[in-house]
């Protein structure tokens, strides 16, 4: 357990090493906040201007149906759009490379098709999962939010090969799913640490809102209120960036059997359990 936990904190360390390094990595998550925002924004601003919000209408008919399908493709398309930049800039880093937020917004632009075609079944799946999550009981919720774990799990490397090999989204998937089988077994460590370490801040900032509510001041539950925006907000933009940074690390580990210095190779192989013995040197 504390080998696991000494692994997670030297996986966080490591990603934030390259994040310290070239800050500009922290852009494309911002933008894909602001983009975010700016599109729920769209969606639900002529819901209340038509009064379709108010008129209970259930959400089941075709045309509900349809306006929740867009705007899950939407959202997908913003969130894999600034993510294949990330992954782009980050990968040109690990190889030892110069690169600049033009080159990774320019193979977003390159990559647009394949990221809408992504960004639909995405958010197929997504819809799917979220019609029968409502339809079922407790334990269905339960089971149904592992399927959707497991899914994100198969599913982690297709952005990665979508940008770095240029393969189509069939090609990617079957690409992801073999390399996580064939490399990194069937848990992330990871990706939990890094939810794990930044969830823990949020909890420590919500334990302040609550402080606040009990001074009882006005004044100071605002001021809680509004910090604990901020740290979700800080928080939120860079454990994004820290995981797409893990995420290509592992990428380029999977198809080359060699990991980026800054990571350091025993970390990546042991902080993972893999079905199989890893690349060897003839591996690519």
């Amino acid at each position: 357990m504390f080998e696991s936990i000494g692994r997670s904190w030297e996986l966080v360390k490591a990603s934030w090493r390259i994040l310290s390094q070239d800050r500009k990595l922290l852009v494309f998550p911002v933008l894909s906040g602001i983009f975010t925002l700016l599109v729920v924004i769209s969606f639900i601003l002529p819901l209340f201007l038509t009064g379709a919000v108010f008129s209970g209408a259930p959400a089941g008919q075709v045309p509900g149906i349809v306006f929740l399908f867009l705007f899950y493709v939407v959202c997908y398309f913003v969130a894999i759009f600034f993510n294949t930049g990330l992954i782009t800039c980050v990968n040109a880093l690990l190889q030892g490379h110069e690169t600049s937020i033009t080159d990774g917004l320019s193979s977003s632009v390159r990559h647009i098709v394949p990221i809408l075609l992504w960004a639909i079944i995405a958010a197929t799946v997504g819809m799917i999962l979220r019609t029968v999550q409502n339809r079922v009981g407790f334990i269905g919720k339960i089971a149904v939010a592992l399927v959707g774990g497991i899914w994100s799990l198969v599913t982690i490397f297709v952005v990665p090969v979508l940008v770095l090999e240029d393969k189509g989204v069939v090609g990617a998937t079957k690409e992801s799913i073999a390399l996580f089988r064939k490399t990194w077994g069937e848990s992330v460590v990871g990706s939990i640490s890094i939810g794990v370490i930044f969830g823990a801040i949020l909890v420590v900032g919500l334990l302040g809102v609550f402080a606040a509510l009990l001074a009882g001041s006005a004044a100071v539950i605002l001021l809680a209120i509004a910090l604990f925006v901020v740290l979700l907000a800080i928080v939120s933009v860079v454990s994004s960036a820290m995981h797409g940074i893990f995420v290509t690390a592992l990428y380029t580990y999977a198809k080359t059997g060699t990991v980026p210095t800054i990571f350091g190779k025993g970390l990546l192989e042991n902080a993972f359990v893999p079905k199989q013995p890893a690349f060897g040197s003839g591996n690519i």
